[in-house]
């Protein structure tokens, strides 16, 4: 079975479904509409029993969660009232995630950029009931700013490993301090010294990464975790430098302590501001541990484009530049078809699994950049064509 949450073109939160054999999809339209924001996001997915979680389109709003009644049945999905039954009423970043045995979890935030907790639920599929799984949040903004949060990422030690910045405005230039913070089970959490976080995590309680100060360069949504061939987690993200350039950093554990590595040189700085979904000029993705014990790390710059490198194990330095990763995606799958000024095309990997190992699913839409959640004067692009495609991998 395979499901796809979107919004049509009278922009209606739509479920399309079939069955892989199938070529004719059956469509659900949800009672919930979008408008100019890009906080817009659905997350979906199907517990145990098989039946469908969906939830979305929310922004400091009362959450909106729909829960099929029959299992693998997109048609039966119906709005429920609540999860947990509190801190619902200003919902954003919505996220499914499977914990310890393979149970259900729903996080989210509770507020607005500046002021929020992050709140974690657990699903019971034989109740079917939600409830908390932790009995205070994760983190704790005090009203004074709140967690962007990166993860948990399960790693290599068999710990969830999670990495945040905290914001004290929805300005996004008041971004600060690189945090960090690992779990076994999801309920009991540590800093990477290993002593244990009495919960909620406030900023005064936090284990801190990196110092990085208010307008000092580092963005939400731009720290990674990855690992080393010694399960060490190192930290990714990017700051300015002594100069007032936007550098990449690599932060790892060692003996218990925090150590930061400059990883590049760049003579440019990502000076960004104000309210709103931004474009994004620097992306930093997690350093990787490759099959023969390489440390490797890819970046994009607005500047200086998309490169690939190997590091030095002992000092992250980047060593020795190498080709880019095949893409998961074919080059045609990319050009435009839109004929309208701005069009880019987007994508998104399927989170499914298949009988078959050899293919992946992709979709595939076009849309102009963000606009920092503010409506678009027209002339507007005509509507795009969502498309599921079947990549077969490691073809040519």
């Amino acid at each position: 079975h395979q499901f796809v949450a979107y919004y049509d073109i009278d922009r209606k939160m739509t479920v399309a479904s079939r069955t892989l054999n199938e070529r004719t999809w059956r469509f659900t339209k949800l009672d919930e509409e979008i408008g100019w924001d890009s906080h817009n996001s659905i997350v979906m997915a199907v517990d145990i029993a098989g039946y469908l979680h969906l939830a979305g389109n929310m922004h400091v709003s009362p959450l909106n969660y729909f829960r099929s009644t029959m299992p693998l049945d997109a048609t039966t999905l119906t709005r429920a009232p609540s999860m947990a039954g509190s801190e619902e009423r200003r919902v954003t970043y919505p996220e499914f995630m499977r914990g310890p045995d393979d149970k259900l979890i729903f996080t989210y935030r509770d507020g607005s950029s500046g002021s929020g907790n992050q709140i974690y639920n657990v699903y019971d599929p034989t109740a079917q009931r939600w409830a908390r799984l932790l009995d205070k949040p994760l983190t704790d903004g005090e009203g004074l700013r709140n967690a962007y949060f990166v993860g948990p990422v399960l790693g290599p030690d068999q710990y969830y490993h999670l990495c945040w910045v905290w914001r004290d405005t929805p300005d996004c230039a008041t971004n600060h301090d690189v945090c960090y913070a690992r779990s076994k089970d999801l309920l009991r959490w540590e800093r990477g010294d290993g002593t244990p976080y009495v919960l909620p995590i406030t900023l005064a309680t936090a284990g801190i990464v990196d110092p990085v100060p208010v307008h000092g360069g580092i963005i939400n949504g731009c720290t990674q975790i990855g690992f080393d061939a010694q399960q060490r987690p190192i930290v990714a993200y990017h700051k300015f430098d002594a100069a007032g350039n936007t550098q990449l950093y690599n932060a790892r554990i060692e003996d218990g302590n925090w150590r930061v590595y400059q990883g590049t040189h760049w003579d440019y700085r990502w000076d960004f501001s104000g309210l709103g979904s931004i474009t994004t000029e620097i992306l930093v993705r997690p350093v990787k541990l490759e099959a023969d014990g390489a440390l490797t790390q890819s970046w994009s710059h607005h500047k200086y484009g998309s490169e690939r490198w190997k590091l030095d194990p002992d000092t992250l330095a980047p060593e020795k530049r190498l080709a880019p990763e095949p893409s998961a995606i074919p080059a045609e799958l990319r050009r435009v078809e839109s004929s309208f000024p701005g069009m880019g095309v987007q994508f998104e990997q399927d989170s499914g699994k298949s009988n078959s190992a050899d293919h992946h699913f992709v979709l595939r839409w076009e849309t102009l950049e963000h606009n920092r959640d503010r409506p678009r004067d027209p002339p507007w692009p005509g509507p795009s064509m969502l498309r599921l495609y079947r990549v077969y991998d490691n073809r040519p």
